[in-house]
């Protein structure tokens, strides 16, 4: 069951807002539009994030992601839509409603850290409870657990300037993980920091998410870090949403040459799993009689390709591949694996051009 339901937002700025939405759904375009003095930043987004997931909008700047998602949590009043937390309404709720939502379920770490300088690294991982009137005593002990989540034990009275970039942005996200919100929103969250450090906080964030769950709405310019850390990805175009799907799915089956375009240069091998190419077999006992030797290497259906070269460089024999419960569901050869990281993208024909009404129900 989804937590977050995106249904058919738009967000226009300008006079006359409700005759822009009427032109755009009559085929007028973005660029019309502005030559009117109307700017359409999203346009029919709709999608829906599932409890525990990483959902990341990916697009380049002006695509429209961060308007986006500042409408997730009532920063910005959507021009027409929806969007629903839990079955909540959020676009329905009084202004003091909506503050206590952002208070208590939805907590955002933004691109720059935001963090008070006058006040030490434990007080700025308190301050969202300090504002949900979180008595000192408790708010202080969880600002301390998050902070030791987020890797940062010993530097509890330490001052923001004394922090490298990526430490201020582990504090940022403390500061988000010890409201315990239902939601984190996170806005470019990494893109201000070195590529090394980079990397180690989305490794940060895959690993804190193994344990806690969370459900997170990301937003990114990067397509590799979107498809490093997204479980589904939608791909943002002039305020549209013009693809949702796996990084396998939008690797594999680019909606639009748009998405073809943008996915020429992703390392395939760090994307496709054995499971995404595998030839499927029979379980059980039957898997090696139809063609996974008894005696093969065994991956699991989450092996990036890249970790299948070594096995294949000892052994001529196909890879047994198995699921999450270690029972046999196919196999991969030489000849397969070759294959998939030599094949060209193609865009989909039954999606070409970008099926909205298919993507409103993918995500």
């Amino acid at each position: 069951m989804s937590r977050l339901r995106a249904e058919h937002l738009y967000k226009v700025f300008g006079r006359r807002a409700d005759q822009a939405i009427a032109q755009l759904e009559a085929g007028t375009n973005r660029d019309e539009l502005r030559a009117q003095g109307t700017t359409a930043a999203v346009i029919d987004a709709s999608f829906e994030v599932e409890e525990g997931q990483i959902f990341v909008v990916m697009g380049l700047s002006g695509s429209g992601k961060s308007t986006l998602l500042r409408m997730l949590n009532g920063l910005l009043e959507p021009t027409s839509g929806r969007v629903l937390f839990d079955g909540e309404d959020l676009t329905a709720l009084r202004p003091r409603e909506l503050r206590q939502v952002r208070a208590n379920k939805i907590s955002m770490v933004f691109q720059h850290f935001a963090l008070f300088p006058h006040r030490s690294v434990l007080e700025n991982a308190a301050y969202g409870l300090e504002v949900q009137g979180v008595p000192r005593e408790e708010r202080e002990r969880r600002a301390t657990e998050a902070l030791e989540l987020a890797g940062l034990q010993g530097w509890e009275r330490s001052w923001p300037d004394e922090l490298s970039g990526g430490m201020q942005q582990r504090v940022g996200l403390a500061r988000a993980l010890a409201t315990d919100a239902d939601l984190l929103l996170m806005d470019e969250s990494f893109s201000a920091l070195d590529p090394l450090i980079r990397r180690d906080m989305q490794d940060q964030l895959l690993q804190l998410q193994r344990s806690l769950r969370k459900t997170i709405v990301f937003i990114t310019h990067d397509l590799n870090e979107a498809m490093r850390l997204g479980d589904r990805i939608a791909v943002m175009r002039d305020g549209r949403i013009v693809q949702i799907g796996t990084a396998e799915d939008i690797l594999v089956r680019p909606a639009t040459d748009y998405v073809a375009s943008f996915i020429q240069d992703v390392d395939r091998s760090r994307v496709l799993t054995a499971g995404a190419i595998m030839r499927e077999t029979k379980t059980g006992a039957a898997a090696a009689a139809d063609g996974a030797p008894e005696h093969a290497v065994t991956v699991t259906t989450e092996t990036p390709l890249a970790e299948l070269f070594t096995p294949f460089s000892t052994s001529e024999r196909p890879l047994a591949v198995t699921d999450g419960s270690g029972t046999p569901v196919g196999v991969v050869d030489r000849e397969r694996l070759l294959a998939a990281l030599a094949e060209e993208p193609r865009v989909q024909p039954s999606v070409r051009g970008g099926d909205r009404s298919g993507v409103s129900t993918r995500a």
